[in-house]
This record gives C-alpha cells, structure tokens and sequence, in this order.
C-alpha cells in the first residue's frame, strides 16, 4: 500500500452524513418555529392547589341575612387573587366578587374573605372559580352548600 494513494483517497461517508445532518437540523428549526408561531404550547399557567376551609355564619335577628366566609387553609400562595372568583346565587348585589377585592397582591394561609348573603334564600352553593390571565382557563377550586338560616 502506498501512502500517497491513502491521502489522495476521496471515498468517506462523512459527505452522507453532513447530508443527513443538515436535514435533521433544518427539520427540527422547521418545528420549532412553528410551534411558536402557531402557539401550539398554549398557556402554561395552572390554578393554585390551596385547600379551601368555608363557614356559614347566621343572625339571630329573625332576618334571613347571614354570610359565607372562605379561608386560605393552607397550600399555595394565591399570588394573583384577582382570577379568584367567589359566587353565590341569588345574591347579585354582592356576587361574583373577585378575592383581589379583599387582598390585592396575594392571599396566604389564614386568609379569609366573608360575603353576606342578602338575597331571599338563606341556603345555597357558593363556588370558588379560578380563570387564566388570558381567559382560555377555567377551574372550579372549591365550593360549599351553605345554610345561613340559623
């Protein structure tokens, strides 16, 4: 074996696989991209895992007005109360409310928000309902029959 013929060999497999190479490198920048332009992710964000601890609170003065109150019993901080919707039927003059009315940067364990219940029926389901910054997401987190009738 001579060896100038070794340096003068031009068969390799290297061209083949710079080839399958730049197909593949282009194929994956092709996805890429087209997952951000067509927003194939989607919304990232999640509802926070909080355990809800709820109270009926009646009056004694034969009204039927009493109040439902709602506590952060512990779990994740609720760094935007402001997607936090508390609902009661029939008790439009105060409900939906958002919690951000009550806490405006974030709610904690021990937290707690209370809403008078002033429609005519003293019993019903309050509805703790979560919804992204974006709208596209909705969770119910908690809800409670209630009994305010004393």
């Amino acid at each position: 074996m001579d060896l100038k013929e070794l340096f003068t060999d031009d068969d390799a497999v290297s061209p083949v696989i710079g080839v399958i190479l730049m197909v593949a490198i282009t194929v994956i920048l092709a996805a890429v991209i087209g997952a951000f332009v067509l927003d194939i992710g989607g919304s990232q964000e999640s509802a926070p895992q909080v355990q809800w601890d709820w109270a009926d609170n009646s009056t004694d003065d034969g009204s039927n007005l009493g109040s439902v109150t709602v506590e952060h019993g512990g779990g994740d901080t609720v760094s935007s109360p402001s997607q936090i919707t508390l609902t009661v039927p029939d008790n439009s003059s105060t409900s939906p409310i958002t919690l951000d009315n009550y806490y405006s940067n974030s709610m904690t364990a021990g937290n707690s928000v209370e809403l008078v219940i002033d429609g005519s029926d003293s019993t019903g389901t309050a509805t703790l309902t979560w919804e992204s910054s974006d709208g596209s997401q909705s969770t119910e987190l908690s809800n409670h029959d209630y009994d305010v009738s004393g």
